[in-house]
């Protein structure tokens, strides 16, 4: 019901934080779809990975693993989105391959796709496949006005797909430079939050603060969101972001952690593992040692 993580699988300053000390990049994949739930990879909306490749990271992650891959921007920033069906198909299939590993995809429209290309979106999901889960990302500031909002919603509705949801927040507050910075580094726009549920699941991109203080407060209230999705029965997927990527996965397990507490979820693998890790340091230096006699 609840499926967190990074925007990718694998950053090399992980290694002694998040990854084991001396980890090798061989093993990232491995490593991180046993201490997180998702991925969102950005990685094919750059280039289709080979039948080998995708065969690879199936036979690498847990069956409970979801990875929700970004469609190539051959087909969401192509001058005409609804003449995209024999590349779109050919997509979807080669993604197919991961079988119940594939989680929702998600196509992000250029910030130049505006409201009056909306019949394009239209037919394109039209011959989207049925069976697959699509979740949407506007970045036009039109579709953010309540007119436009509502007729976008509707569409995605009708069609079970999802709209993308991007908490940019936390990059927009401190001292201006600092603001700079993230917002240099991160790269995203600066548009409203836009809360809609569209499909029956949801589709979140946090992108958090590397000071962790600025973000326990929107923590706090996404947990109560989430939460009450969860209570819902609509599956939520979360991506954490954040402009320094070495926070990302603590800003994870911080929010994780946060919606644990108001539901039934199991500890995140990771948390677990660190909790296996503490009982067992704390009965090794907790030992008392036997009585003898004299």
């Amino acid at each position: 019901m609840f499926f967190i993580g990074c925007p990718m699988w694998g950053y090399k300053d992980w290694v002694g934080t998040f990854f084991p000390p001396h980890t090798p990049q061989s093993d990232f994949l491995r490593l991180y779809s046993r201490r997180l739930l998702t991925v969102e990879g950005n990685t094919t909306f750059y280039a289709i990975p080979t039948v080998e490749t995708v065969t690879r990271w199936r036979v690498e992650t847990p069956s409970s693993f979801r990875f929700c891959f970004k469609l190539p921007r051959s087909i969401s920033h192509a001058p005409q989105l609804n003449t995209r069906k024999s590349e779109t198909l050919f997509f979807t299939q080669r993604m197919r391959s991961l079988g119940e590993r594939l989680g929702p995809m998600f196509l992000q429209l250029s910030p130049s796709f505006t409201p009056a290309y909306l019949p394009q979106l239209e037919a394109f999901l039209d011959f989207w496949p049925t069976d697959l889960r699509l979740a949407v990302e506007v970045r036009h500031p039109k579709f953010y006005e309540e007119e436009q909002a509502t007729i976008l919603n509707k569409l995605l509705d009708q069609h079970n797909v999802a709209r993308v949801m991007m908490d940019t927040r936390p990059i927009r507050v401190g001292p201006t430079e600092e603001q700079n910075v993230l917002q240099a580094r991160e790269r995203k726009p600066d548009l409203p939050l836009h809360i809609a549920i569209t499909a029956n699941f949801t589709f979140l991109r946090y992108i958090g603060n590397p000071h962790m203080e600025i973000n326990e407060s929107l923590l706090d209230s996404w947990a109560q969101q989430i939460a009450s999705w969860i209570k819902q029965s609509i599956t939520t997927y979360v991506f954490c972001h954040c402009p320094f990527e070495v926070y990302s996965p603590n800003i994870c397990a911080a929010l994780y952690q946060r919606v644990r507490a108001l539901t039934s979820l199991p500890p995140l693998p990771w948390q677990a593992e660190q909790a296996v890790a503490e009982l067992q340091q704390g009965t090794l230096f907790n030992c008392s040692l036997p009585e003898t006699s004299t």
